[in-house]
């Protein structure tokens, strides 16, 4: 039985390759990377469209003494995309929360947290309150 003509053997050494015997004349270039980017004008990336104020404030009254951050104030926003913030302000907080009467409430004092996501979903949080 022979051994497969690509196997190293006796008149093939162990690193032979096979594609070395390969010819690229008559063949089309294929594409080249640019050496060098191309220039394009620096234009500031344009900014987000704000989508309103929205108010947090952090509230104790009425919940036996624990604390809620509660999302208010919100204008054109329908309960779809609010239980989707909200979901995603659950997970950035690693806290428990929910959509009551239009507003979010998140537990704890997540403040910070929530005015940063709420900043990159394109909405202008202010901090209503004390």
């Amino acid at each position: 039985m022979s051994a497969h003509p690509d196997t190293p053997g006796p008149d093939r050494p162990f690193g032979y390759n096979p594609f070395e015997d390969l010819q690229s004349a008559g063949l089309p270039r294929g594409p080249q990377s640019p050496t060098t980017p191309p220039t394009t004008p620096a234009t500031p990336a344009p900014k987000p469209k704000s989508r309103g104020r929205v108010e947090i404030r952090r509230q104790k009254a009425g919940r036996g003494g624990k604390t809620v951050t509660v999302v208010s104030a919100f204008v054109g926003i329908g309960l779809p995309e609010k239980e989707q913030l909200a979901q995603r302000l659950r997970k950035a907080c690693g806290t428990g929360g929910t959509v009551k009467e239009g507003r979010i409430e998140i537990q704890g004092d997540q403040r910070e947290t929530v005015a940063r996501i709420l900043a990159e979903a394109g909405f202008r949080p202010v901090f209503a309150g004390g």
